[in-house]
Order: structure tokens, then sequence, then C-alpha cells
């Protein structure tokens, strides 16, 4: 769990892409990609869980939606579109 006020590594999307190759195509294990890397192993466990489930790395390690994936202009989407509901029902409250 994070302690408060943790800051967390940010890493680039080709970056995740490139050691979930490396696990899946050169059969490395989580432990030796993340000595090599300097990286948990949780959160590469976490990049090759997402890649298997969408065939891409679409979240970070926090399992917030990487900017400008699918996974997060679908979600910008529901977003948007509860708020025009919320919107709707308020102007039909005023009229």
């Amino acid at each position: 769990m994070a302690s408060k006020g943790q800051k967390h590594q940010k890493y680039e999307r080709s970056f995740k892409e490139s050691v979930v190759h490396r696990f899946l195509k050169e059969h490395r294990s989580y432990g030796q990609l993340a000595r090599e890397y300097g990286i948990p192993e949780g959160t590469i466990t976490t990049w090759v869980n997402h890649y298997r489930k969408q065939g891409k790395v679409t979240r970070d390690q926090l399992g917030r939606p990487v900017p400008g994936s699918e996974a997060d202009n679908k979600e910008k989407y529901e977003i948007l579109k509860k708020f025009l509901a919320f919107c709707e029902k308020v102007d039909r409250q005023k009229k």
C-alpha cells in the first residue's frame, strides 16, 4: 500500500511494452526483469496482466488508464455521458 505523500514512478508506454515483450517472448521471469530494470515485480505483473486482457498496456502501475489510450478515452466518454445526463436532469428541474 502506498504511504501518504509517496511519489510514484511514471513509465513511458513504449518502455512498458518492451518489458512485457521480453517477459512474453524471451521468457524472462518477473524477478529477472525487476532486477535488470530496477522496478518492482508487482508493477511488471500488472503490466503483463493488462496486456493479456487488452492486447496492449493500457494502465499504469496504479491501475489508471494511460493518457491517450483506448481505455482512457472510454473512461472519459462515460464520465462525459454521466455529466450530460446530470445537466439535463438539472435543466428539467429548473423548468
